[in-house]
């Protein structure tokens, strides 16, 4: 019986492939625009997680997401040191500056300035230089995408390619030389502007001056300490915020998931692929079960019993439900990776394959259940009639 539904599926092609194709839509824009929702928000968070070597960020009460720099006063930063459970504590600057480029153009930047004794907190990985390289004059570290992109300097011919920055070039920073003295990878920031590593004494130099202009503490627990019970140490002998670093991140998407549109854009995207794709295989699955009737009629004729009729629907399903999904998903795969590198945000964790798999079984479904009951209604004289 089920080499007859088979047979039944693939014999009207025009239905078999309309179903796949509605199918097919709906599982690649659900799993295309949740990708490209969950890479937006991964890079809201960008800075902390290449930041990982801190266990805890320390700062202002007021903060509400990684990029709401309300300054603290130095002294903050032994404060900090004094509490119990504290291995180290390290100060880090973060804001935005205008570099000054060579052809005279400004950029902001992303300014980091990392502690000058340890410099922590710098690119996991230097494609160019070296971290340490940060203590020379002037030094000042850029990321491979604003030194290739925004920061590259003009073509040397009009109409030709931009130049990418490359160690012992120069920006101006706040009127302040800076010499490029390496090339680092880090993770795109929702922000999207080039990053900029120095070191924290230097970094305070370039920024306009201030009362206060310590950005962040970063805190690592000793060892055997429990990162959330030293954090709540320090909120209750300093008075600030004290955050473990998977509890900043959850802050930070918190803040964008309840204050910005993007969930609300991304969600009408994932629902209009659920919605449009339940309409084509509901309806197209429908009217290929209303032509097979007679079939279906034939066979409760000869004493095939509901539960049969059930399953061979249910295999129909499951095998354009399987193809569909497949192709899908691998589209949007293939998607992924044409625009890995580009300014573009997708990420696929396996969680999103999930949802997308009971989203299109929830298709299946729907779809079957509109067929079952045709059939379960289905008197088998219907196969005599004329």
């Amino acid at each position: 019986m089920n080499f007859i539904a088979l047979k039944m599926l693939i014999g009207d092609r025009a239905k078999y492939l309309g179903i796949i194709m509605g199918l097919t839509f709906a599982s690649l824009l659900i799993t295309q625009q949740a990708s490209i929702f969950v890479g937006l928000m991964t890079r809201t968070y960008g800075f902390i997680s290449d930041t990982s070597v801190a266990d805890i960020w320390v700062m202002d009460p007021k903060v509400q997401f990684v990029d709401d720099i309300k300054p603290l006063q130095d002294t903050q930063l032994y404060r900090v040191r004094s509490v119990d459970g504290v291995e180290w504590a390290v100060p880090l600057y973060k804001g935005l500056l205008k570099a000054r480029l060579e052809n005279g153009n400004f950029q902001t930047v992303i300014v980091v300035g990392l502690d000058d004794a340890t410099l922590i907190g710098g690119p996991s990985e230097m494609v160019d230089g070296q971290l340490a390289d940060l203590r020379h004059s002037d030094g000042i570290i850029v990321d491979t995408v604003g030194a290739t992109g925004k920061l590259a300097k003009a073509p040397a011919s009009p109409g030709g390619q931009r130049v990418p920055l490359k160690v012992g070039d120069t920006l101006e920073l706040n009127d302040h030389r800076a010499t490029v003295v390496g090339i680092g990878k880090v993770t795109r920031t929702f922000q999207s502007q080039p990053t900029v590593y120095t070191t924290y004494s230097r970094a305070t130099t370039f920024a306009p001056r201030e009362r206060k202009l310590l950005s962040f503490i970063l805190v690592k627990a000793k060892a055997g300490e429990d990162p959330k019970a030293v954090s709540e140490r320090i909120r209750r002998v300093t008075g600030l915020a004290a955050l473990p670093r998977e509890e900043f991140k959850d802050l930070t998407v918190n803040y964008y998931m309840k204050n910005t549109g993007i969930p609300i854009n991304f969600g009408i995207s994932v629902a209009l692929g659920f919605i449009v794709g339940t309409a084509i295989a509901g309806q197209t699955f429908y009217n290929f079960t209303l032509e097979n009737l007679r079939h279906f009629g034939a066979l409760k004729a000869m004493g095939t019993t509901n539960g049969v009729l059930l399953r061979m629907i249910l295999l129909q399903s499951v095998v354009v439900g399987s193809i569909g999904y497949g192709l899908g998903v691998g589209i949007a795969s293939l998607f992924g990776r044409l625009v890995r590198g580009s300014e573009l945000a997708f990420r696929m964790p396996w969680q999103l394959l999930v949802i997308s798999a009971w989203a299109v079984t929830v298709i299946c479904v729907f779809s079957a259940l509109l067929s079952i009951r045709k059939v379960i209604q289905l008197e088998p004289a219907i196969v005599f009639k004329g």
